[in-house]
């Protein structure tokens, strides 16, 4: 695009509520007596222009994208009854064992060896894919496909995901981060709801932080921690992507009762027994492809509390390590001793 279009839709936009607020949240005048967008920038100071890192064209492509956004109102993308995966193939071209549907408040926990491919099918859902990645499978929402916003607009996707490197480079402090977020979803008590995000991350996070930390000093837990608070209790996205949660440092089952609570739609790629075995159904995956679906059978849901007294042993071992005490006597006789 070179050159932006002079149009009343352009003035509409820039009349837009919604639009004033895009203009806020980046840190630029707010355009009154502007036309057009494209008299807007050449209004501009040309340290704004240069050191704002926009060009008149990502700058009128980033309004469009979001009020694209804002049109998709938390209430709007609540309303997801589905989400289906249909079967595709394996690395090697063999067909996927089942097609999926997932519903609102299910954790479906997703297993296998590195590299099986599991971070694959997370990227698919993502997406969403329609036959257009290896894997050959379709993602369909509420039994369609997604609208074509919410595949290639970052702002109007469905989709929220929690990757396995959380690094922050915004020089802003947690509660000014989460101030921002609050109010770019409008809500009417944006500091409510900066406390209780920060209240649940620092209930899930093994090192406690506050409000004036700065994002760039919170380790690699306590960023996961803030992330899954943020996306479980501010963001609007109906379905939550994580991948091998068990790595951070963090509150496993607090963070998923955070998303069941909401009713998200979550998977989550795992390596850790205790979690794998508290979703409602596992996927197996093997050489690229779904080979199993399973639900927890009896025998399964017995151990699952042998195996969280064993987390909670752990745990607390960890613990002493982290205080600088050493495991004497006591500790062998208490969770080592047959």
């Amino acid at each position: 695009m070179t050159e932006l279009p002079a149009s009343l839709r352009q003035q509409i936009l820039l009349e837009h509520a919604g639009a004033a607020e895009f203009f806020r949240l980046n840190r630029l005048p707010i355009p009154v007596s502007h036309n057009t967008l494209k008299d807007y920038w050449h209004s501009l100071p040309w340290q704004q222009q240069d050191l704002g890192g926009w060009t008149p064209e990502s700058l009128w492509e980033g309004l469009q994208a979001f009020l694209a956004a804002r049109q998709l109102s938390a209430d709007q993308l609540s309303i997801v009854q589905s989400l289906e995966i249909t079967a595709g193939q394996g690395k090697d071209g063999t067909p996927e064992a089942q097609n999926l549907c997932l519903r609102p408040g299910e954790v479906i926990c997703i297993v296998g060896p590195t590299g099986a491919g599991k971070s694959r099918l997370l990227a698919d859902i993502e997406c969403p894919a329609q036959g257009d990645t290896p894997s050959k499978r379709h993602i369909l929402i509420d039994g369609k496909a997604p609208n074509p916003e919410w595949r290639f607009s970052g702002e109007a996707r469905l989709v929220a995901q929690i990757t396995q490197n959380m690094n922050f480079v915004m020089d802003l402090s947690v509660a000014a981060f989460l101030r921002l977020h609050a109010e770019s979803r409008a809500l009417a008590d944006p500091e409510e709801a900066v406390w209780r995000v920060l209240d649940a991350a620092v209930a899930m996070a093994g090192e406690p932080f506050g409000p004036n930390t700065p994002l760039t000093q919170l380790s690699g837990g306590q960023s996961r921690a803030l992330m899954i608070a943020d996306a479980a209790l501010l963001s609007p996205k109906p379905i939550i992507l994580i991948d091998e949660i068990e790595n951070a440092g963090v509150d496993r089952t607090r963070a998923l009762n955070l998303f069941i609570e909401k009713g998200k739609i979550v998977l989550l790629s795992t390596h850790d027994p205790l979690l794998a075995l508290s979703g409602s159904r596992r996927l197996v995956i093997c050489n690229g492809a779904v080979v199993q679906v399973l639900e927890a059978n009896s025998d399964e849901q017995d151990c699952v509390e042998h195996l969280a007294q064993l987390d909670r042993s752990l745990a607390a071992v960890r613990q002493a390590l982290r205080r600088g005490e050493t495991l004497d006597q006591q500790w062998k006789e208490r969770f080592f001793t047959p």
